[in-house]
């Protein structure tokens, strides 16, 4: 038998090349596919939340007088718009200022608790728990006010972050402090709160006077 002459090693196929080259079309192929869909899921979503919007906005309308007077309606109806996406609170103008009049509504109670938190600064140093607060924004409201629920007022400071000066509420010793002037919470300042809010229970640390705190309660 003839016998073939050996192929020299650089004229020889190198084994696997073209199973490389198709396992990377392969990978291009499916990665376009994966961005298509991606694109398709993301068109159905936004279709979804358009229709959400539309209905959110034709509940508003149909409910609107209800919205306005119940203060535990208007905070599911808010609960509603956060799940859908929207914040009737982002702009005064537009469908919800002119359907709800909620720009007015927050601007007013804003400025409410504003004036509340100055004028008893003196008395707790910008740092206001937040059912005397409630208490102080409802008797500057008066009785021929809308009435206004804890939901009502949180969404209302919330929106006076912007001015700056540290509003914010926070949770110490099982009660909210509004606070209102920029000073850090840090640890010691929370006890100090502690052991005041424990003096107006009637327990012990205010040296016998309700809501204060004595050099011996905090040694």
């Amino acid at each position: 038998h003839r016998k073939h002459a050996p192929v020299p090693g650089s004229m020889r196929r190198r084994p696997g090349l073209a199973g490389i080259q198709q396992r990377r079309d392969h990978e291009l192929q499916m990665r376009s596919v994966g961005e298509v869909e991606e694109r398709r899921r993301v068109d159905v979503m936004r279709a979804q939340l358009a229709t959400f919007r539309r209905s959110l906005e034709e509940f508003a309308l149909k409910y609107k007088n209800d919205i306005r007077r119940d203060p535990a309606f208007r905070a599911q109806f808010h609960a509603m718009c956060s799940n859908c996406g929207v914040d009737p609170l982002a702009s005064n103008k537009g469908f919800w200022a002119e359907i709800l009049g909620f720009g007015d509504f927050y601007y007013e109670l804003g400025v409410q608790i504003v004036e509340a938190c100055l004028s008893s600064r003196a008395q707790n140093g910008g740092l206001y728990e937040l059912r005397h607060l409630m208490a102080a924004v409802l008797r500057r409201r008066g009785g021929a006010a809308a009435p206004v629920s804890e939901d009502d007022v949180l969404r209302a400071i919330d929106r006076l972050r912007v001015l700056g000066g540290g509003w914010s509420v926070h949770q110490i010793a099982g009660r909210k402090i509004v606070r209102s002037v920029p000073v850090e919470l840090n640890s010691d300042l929370s006890e100090v709160i502690r052991l005041a809010a424990a003096a107006e229970g009637g327990t012990s640390g205010g040296g016998g006077v309700v809501g204060c705190v004595s050099r011996a309660g905090l040694e």
